[in-house]
């Protein structure tokens, strides 16, 4: 479990292809003291596991299944990651509940600075708007947000100057993906009502 509070940007410091994953080493790690192997991390959103630790640096390997939902297939040596760990009983919880399960990949259609805040316009992938709502929680990389205005299936984000500078989303232009992670909570309740509620014609 994680709260979208983001500790530091990593960078991907190494990628090997491997038979049935990739194995990712990650450097630029403050908290790398704390790690021991079998440890959770987010990167950018995705809940790994840390398999190996190299001098600065640690390593997660990443199957097909999650290659598939996220876009770590698409990351380079290089390619700077929002970096957290593993919520810890007892832990300030900053933002909001964050699994690091993303439910689909979105794409930034809009991302500015406007007057004292940035701005992040991104299409949700289909039927993710239906678990948003607006000034819900939901993550954007691995980064708590709320959501200012839905129309659509456009979800706008106002971001203070401090997640826009320390994490990698005042780095976005308009086109990148993203990984997103609707409020859990909203997700089971949608669940749950599911067998209750009437289809809606095409």
């Amino acid at each position: 479990m994680f709260t979208g509070i983001i500790r530091a940007v990593g960078e991907v410091a190494g990628r090997e292809r491997r038979e049935a994953a990739l194995r990712l080493t990650i450097a630029r790690v403050p908290f790398l003291e704390g790690l021991r192997d079998g440890d959770s991390v987010s990167l950018a959103g995705v809940c790994t596991t840390v398999v190996g630790l190299r001098g600065e640096t640690f390593e997660v390997d990443v199957v097909e299944a999650t290659l598939e939902r996220t876009t770590i297939g698409s990351w380079r040596v290089g390619d700077p990651v929002n970096l957290e760990p593993a919520l810890c009983a007892g832990d300030p919880l900053g933002g909001h509940m964050v699994q690091g399960h993303v439910d689909g990949v979105g794409t930034v259609a809009a991302a500015r600075w406007e007057g004292e805040s940035g701005v992040l316009e991104i299409e949700l992938p289909a039927g993710l708007e239906r678990v948003t709502v607006s000034q819900g929680s939901f993550a954007v990389d691995g980064v708590s947000l709320t959501v200012n205005r839905l129309t659509g299936t456009i979800a706008r984000f106002a971001i203070i100057p401090y997640t826009w500078t320390h994490t990698t989303l005042g780095r976005l232009a308009s086109g990148a993906r993203v990984n997103l992670e609707a409020d859990l909570i909203g997700k089971h309740v949608a669940r749950a009502l599911r067998p209750h509620v009437a289809p809606v014609d095409s």
